[in-house]
């Protein structure tokens, strides 16, 4: 069963009552609105995300609009209403009732300029079986699809939409016949007379049904409202269904309170029936399952509406139920629990994670009392700890987690980084804890507490504690084990364990946890080298783990620019006399044939060999990446007999010398991400290391190369004197280098063509991806080519490039933006010019007006935008709800125009930044 359709198929209305229908269907059409939705925030069970839905005003004089509970939403919410004639208005949450699926938005009724909307009457006593009935209702703003259909039934059960999702209970639901399935959410479903009798809330989409929630609670809650009166709504804790009375009868209903219920009320064919009491409220323990309720407040009861009303007068003071039980009659006196004062009203946000307070919805479904603190959103604090969302954290630090206050007297005793265990129960396994290590996060996001405020629509935030200064990193020492295998005790003392875990999406890469082998290469520096697939960029945390025992925090030192390599740094006087060396590097490349071994570290730390042979030495052909993600080229890596697809390490020769890097690459095949494992040459780990010793810049023609044969240069114009030269060259390989693509903004797009046959740089031919990267390490080289058959010389300047990869970021209305990546630039010829979105939240104002990552933002309010330091210049004077135009390139070069408002409360701007100090974020 699907939940919340928001499509409604246009019907025109047929038979003799067309033109009544008509005239109703005009009268009522300015009272139904378009509601455009941006849930902030996680919340209880229900995402952050943009959506849009329907609403109809029922008290135009106070603004007031009902929909859905699941459209005003449980949590912090924006919304807009956009009405028939196109005006917009921006609506604010009043009111959303904490069990049944609805709730009240209010505008400002002055905010209307152009249009007087009409109001719907609440007509809960006007439904029956049988009612012919419109539902009218928008899909995605087209105002006034309309359903017809029939009220088949009224005491259905409310509808299931899964569990761990929200559910309504305790209440009948309407049925309709119809000849489609679903509906929009929040729409009003009328009779002739343009009376609402119902209030369209879900639809099965494997029937054609769709199910309607009854008003009867819906009208005493507007009316309290008028009066400004709160809506009081109590409970039992109990959750009760209506059975037939033969199902009653096996229960032990007594056949003398048969009689009497069934002349008191004929027209039913049924009773309540106890079911689920959630531990620790009033019902527990006292109303037992299949417990049939006759009596409630001296009156026989045998519906909802009267045992809700019933309950809700009589929040805090006791009732007395009189129930049947096994065939015997029982009185139990119980207290009406405060409904609203178990719904969570309050959340506390920190290292990206979002939490609150169990609510009602979340101990029904784990069955558990409504305590103790639920995981809405992991994040990243969270995710990196392993605790899923929907999560109840239980204990933090050791110490018991009841409510949002002990989490938060916890949390201001954490310092930024500093471990603590973290006890909690998940939603698969609610009856047995688990224990994980968090590590506290200060530095890549805000820590702030924020509670509900219906007099001003918002929640309202505090920040938490700065908490302590941040803890010295411990030092200690370990041992490694005395391998069996000679070759691989040579090098067990140069691997590590590396994780990564990456806070924000940024160029391209999605995925946030990272683990693979590390390889010493420098023990007075703590030099490491990893593969990109396990450093993917140089904004994150790193983490050192040697002999599978001892962890300590590490950083991104360099990141080569063009192959798979990242060097990532420790302290060595964190690791005491720990024995490491530097990897022993081999200076030949294997051939094929050759018997290696190759050596790795398991995610569990454990030491594994597996010997193969060389199956061939082939250059990386990798698609172009969909999300403009590193993408290694010019390339020639080993592939190897059966190798290992579990690990990653190095690859040793007979004596024990690394001779390659086995490691992880990732690339995008459509939309899929897969990752294959090659043997890298240890000459490129050697060279990054001097690199990064000398702290230099690496010097490229920003040219991707393609291996052609001589056959198929010779087929392009070769000449004769040129073929034998490069065959004379390299005997083995016989080949050419042609150019397949150029980086953007770089000399080698101004001056090379596709297609351009490489001959030589500075006189000396060329055939191998290598030889030219050597070969290029000066500010100018001259190229000689073949260009459509003629031999040209080209003086070409190279560029310089960097090993810090992307040092700042700026969050903004949702987005986060960073300088256009240099991948970018080589794999889809983007200039480098403009801030690039690199994600986008659902639910900001970037989601909900388009503002998608891939796109470039080259001028705000037409001013143009070079860089990130231009963009916050353009938008630092924008206020909250400001509106503003944005100019976007796509990665194909299409221009669009956004509009976006600015929601500064819960989208605020800050910044991400490298210093000398390590990372920072900061408020703008």
């Amino acid at each position: 069963m699907a939940c919340w359709a928001l499509a409604l198929p246009a019907l025109a209305a047929e038979g003799s009552a067309a033109p009544a229908w008509d005239r109703t269907l005009e009268r009522i059409s300015s009272a139904v609105v378009a509601i455009r939705v941006d849930s902030t925030r996680a919340f209880d069970t229900e995402w952050n995300q943009s959506t849009q839905a329907t609403g109809f005003v029922v008290d135009a004089r106070r603004g007031l609009v009902l929909t859905n509970r699941h459209v005003v939403t449980p949590g912090p919410v924006r919304a807009e209403a956009v009405f028939i004639n196109q005006e917009e208005v921006e609506l604010k949450p009043v009111y959303r009732d904490p069990v049944h699926d609805f709730g009240f938005y209010r505008y400002d009724p002055a905010a209307l300029r152009y249009i007087e909307p009409a109001e719907l009457p609440l007509d809960p006593a006007a439904a029956r079986v049988g009612l012919e009935i419109r539902v009218v209702g928008n899909d995605g703003g087209e105002q006034l699809s309309i359903l017809s259909g029939t009220l088949a039934r009224l005491r259905r059960a409310a509808p299931e939409y899964g569990r761990n999702r929200y559910n309504d209970f305790n209440t009948f639901y309407f049925q309709a016949a119809s000849g489609t399935s679903g509906g929009s959410s929040g729409s009003p479903v009328i009779d002739i007379r343009g009376h609402v009798v119902a209030l369209n809330a879900g639809a099965a989409t494997q029937t054609a049904s769709s199910f309607f929630l009854p008003l009867d609670r819906v009208a005493r809650a507007l009316a309290l409202i008028q009066a400004g009166e709160p809506v009081g709504r109590g409970t039992l804790g109990v959750t009760f269904s209506y059975l037939p009375y033969d199902e009653l009868r096996r229960l032990g209903l007594r056949p003398e309170t048969e009689r009497l219920v069934r002349g008191r009320f004929p027209g039913h064919t049924g009773m309540l029936v106890a079911g689920q009491a959630v531990p620790g409220t009033t019902g527990d323990g006292v109303l037992q399952p299949g417990d049939i309720l006759v009596q409630a407040g001296g009156e026989y009861l045998m519906e909802f509406v009267a045992l809700a009303a019933l309950l809700d007068a009589a929040v805090g003071e006791p009732v007395r139920l009189v129930v049947e039980r096994n065939g015997r009659p029982l009185e139990v006196d119980l207290v009406v629990q405060d409904l609203h004062a178990i719904t969570p009203d309050e959340y506390l946000q920190f290292g990206d994670a979002l939490v609150h307070r169990v609510s009602y919805q979340q101990a029904r479904a784990l069955n558990r009392p409504i305590e103790g603190v639920a995981v809405a959103s992991p994040g990243y604090v969270l995710g990196a700890a392993g605790v899923p969302r929907g999560s109840v954290i239980t204990a933090l630090d050791g110490r018991p987690v009841r409510d949002l206050d002990d989490l938060e007297a916890v949390l201001d005793g954490l310092a930024d980084q500093q471990r603590a265990a973290v006890r909690f129960l998940t939603a698969d396994e609610p009856g047995a804890s688990k224990l994980r290590p968090l590590r506290m996060d200060r530095r890549w996001f805000p820590a702030e507490r924020c509670a509900r405020d219906d007099e001003a629509g918002l929640w309202q935030c505090r920040p938490l504690a700065a908490g302590p200064p941040p803890l010295p990193p411990l030092a200690g020492n370990t041992r490694f084990l005395r391998h069996p295998d000679a070759r691989v005790r040579r090098v067990a003392s140069s691997l590590v364990q590396v994780s990564f875990q990456m806070p924000y999406t940024v160029s391209g890469v999605s995925e946030r946890f990272y683990y693979g082998t590390g390889v010493i290469l420098d023990t007075d520096r703590g030099y490491v080298v990893v593969d990109r697939n396990t450093v993917p960029e140089a904004m994150g945390d790193v983490r050192i783990t040697f002999a599978g025992s001892l962890d300590i925090p590490g950083r991104v030192a360099w990141l080569h620019p063009l192959h798979n390599l990242a060097l990532v740094a420790y302290d060595p006087a964190l690791i005491g006399d720990t024995p490491v060396r530097p990897a022993p590097l081999g200076a030949r490349l294997p051939q094929p044939g050759e018997p290696i071994q190759v050596i790795g570290l398991r995610g569990d730390s454990k030491l594994v060999a597996q010997g193969t042979e060389v199956a061939s030495v082939a250059p990386l052909m990798f698609p172009l990446s969909r999300t403009m993600r590193f993408r290694d080229t010019n390339l020639e890596t080993l592939e190897l007999v059966s190798g290992p697809a579990d690990i990653d390490g190095v690859i040793v020769d007979r004596r024990g010398d690394v001779v390659a890097l086995w490691s992880s690459f990732a690339h995008q095949g459509g939309a899929d991400l897969r990752q294959e494992n090659r043997g890298v040459p240890a000459e490129l780990a050697r060279e990054l290391l001097e690199l990064a010793r000398e702290g230099r810049d690496l010097r490229s023609l920003e040219v991707e190369w393609v291996q052609l044969p001589l056959s198929g240069a010779r087929n392009l114009g070769l000449p004769e004197e040129w073929a034998e030269r490069l065959e004379a060259h390299d005997t083995a390989r016989r080949q050419a280098l042609s150019v397949a693509r150029t980086v953007a903004g770089t000399p080698a797009a101004r001056l090379l063509e596709p297609g351009d046959l490489l001959l030589a740089i500075d006189g000396r031919p060329a055939t191998r991806f290598r030889e030219v990267e050597q070969l290029v390490q000066r500010e100018i080289v001259s190229l000689q080519l073949l260009r459509d058959g003629q031999p040209i010389n080209i003086e070409l300047p190279t560029v310089a490039l960097d090993g810090r990869g992307v040092d700042r970021a700026l969050a903004w209305a949702g987005a986060l933006l960073q300088a256009p990546t240099r991948d970018m630039a080589a794999q889809r010829a983007v200039p480098r010019v403009g801030v690039y979105v690199a994600y986008f939240s659902y639910g900001s104002p970037a989601s909900r007006y388009g503002l998608f990552a891939g796109r470039r933002i080259v001028a705000v309010n037409d001013a143009p935008v070079m860089d990130l330091d231009e963009f916050i210049e353009r938008v630092r004077p924008l206020r909250d709800r400001d509106s503003v135009r944005l100019t976007t390139i796509t990665w194909n070069d299409q221009v669009e125009v956004l509009t976006l408002r600015l929601d500064k409360h819960y989208w605020p701007a800050w910044e991400i930044l490298q210093t000398p100090e390590g990372w920072r974020r900061r408020e703008l």
